[in-house]
């Protein structure tokens, strides 16, 4: 009897023994399994960022230009850990038989801002031709003609005298880079008012005249040429004889910036549903001496990741000034010619306080769940 129960206690330990050796031998085999998937997603993480890090090489960088370096002494300005602000610059920089060139002021100003706050993009227009104070110059001058204040530094002090707020860096686009990326997507769907035919197919707007011809009222693919010349449209009168309008009822400037969030806003929304392969070749096609900027590669994969992750689909746009917040100026009143005075609202004095306001609760605080509100000013959503 004693032999028997000292025998089942063995085979009882036995079989413990087993047991514990089966889940040893299984939780090495998990453990092996780890770390050689561990070891090849990482490999591939790697080889993916050295990639993408070889095509933003392709990206000039100006440290000396620098946004970090301008003087704010003396000016407020407001920032938040969790939102990014970045200027966007469009110019007429293209490439020619002599290398690069670059003509006029800017054309485009726009503070793009990831708010990672409230898991939201945001575009806001600045209007080129709005007076703004540049203490760099001393005088009230257009916010594009602040880039003869030394440059993008210059364009962001007087941002941040008018406006106060912290722009974290910027990103300078060439028109040809615009034309490029445009064309790399396969172009983009716009909807074209009759006045806006008359006009592309009558200007050399659409640099390529061949493309000047059969475009349509209604909504219809545009090309890299089309759609830059599309964006550059202001003022009508002097060709069509009336303003051209937008499919919204908007003209001028107003118009103009509208335009080139909706193209913007449309790039976007085809370049998220490619493949990261696709946009790799879109890099290296379109950023080698076209794009200049102060971030850092490092800087750009991170604010990459992060609208990656937010998952955001949508984009908020504003314009600056906001509608019955400015007023035209008065004939004779600048040298400069016809300009964008901003006010409060209720008087027609100078006043930029009532648009830096409506700006910042923009940028910092709306959430995107109503249409955004400003006074009497109401966003289109």
């Amino acid at each position: 009897m004693k032999e028997k129960r000292s025998d089942d206690r063995k085979n009882s330990f036995n079989k413990r023994s087993k047991a514990k050796r089966r889940k040893r031998t299984i939780k090495r085999v998990l453990l092996s399994v780890c770390i050689i998937i561990s070891v090849v997603a990482g490999f591939f993480v790697a080889k993916a960022q050295y990639t993408f890090n070889q095509s933003l090489n392709h990206v000039t960088r100006n440290y000396d230009s620098a946004l970090s370096k301008v003087d704010l002494s003396g000016i407020k300005v407001n920032s938040d850990n969790d939102i990014v602000n970045l200027l966007f610059i469009g110019n007429d920089h293209r490439k020619e038989w002599n290398g690069f060139v670059e003509e006029g002021l800017p054309d485009v100003m726009m503070i793009g801002t990831l708010d990672k706050k409230h898991k939201s993009l945001k575009l806001t227009s600045l209007l080129r031709d709005m007076k703004v104070y540049s203490s760099s110059s001393g005088k009230y001058r257009k916010l594009n003609e602040c880039f003869n204040d030394g440059g993008i530094k210059g364009v962001y002090k007087a941002i941040a005298e008018n406006f106060n707020i912290k722009l974290d860096g910027y990103v300078m686009v060439g028109f040809d880079a615009f034309t490029q990326a445009i064309n790399a997507i396969g172009g983009v769907e716009v909807e074209l008012t009759q006045t806006e035919v008359d006009y592309l197919s009558q200007t050399n707007f659409i640099r390529k005249k061949k493309y000047r011809k059969g475009l349509k009222v209604g909504k219809q693919k545009l090309n890299g040429y089309q759609a830059l010349g599309y964006c550059r449209i202001r003022k009508g009168r002097d060709v069509i004889g009336k303003s051209v309008v937008t499919a919204n009822g908007l003209t001028d400037d107003y118009g103009r910036t509208w335009r080139q969030r909706a193209v913007i806003t449309a790039v976007f929304d085809k370049v998220k549903a490619l493949p990261a392969t696709k946009w790799l070749e879109i890099a290296n096609n379109v950023l080698d001496g076209y794009v200049t900027t102060d971030l850092s590669n490092d800087k750009i994969l991170e604010y990459i990741t992060d609208v990656v992750k937010m998952g955001t689909t949508k984009v908020y746009q504003l314009q600056i000034p906001v509608n019955g917040y400015y007023r035209a100026s008065a004939s004779g009143e600048y040298s400069c010619g016809s300009s964008i005075v901003m006010t409060d609202g209720v008087n027609s004095t100078r006043d930029s306080s009532a648009n830096a306001e409506a700006l910042n609760k923009f940028i910092f605080d709306y959430n995107g769940k109503k249409a955004f509100k400003y006074g009497t000013f109401t966003a289109e959503q």
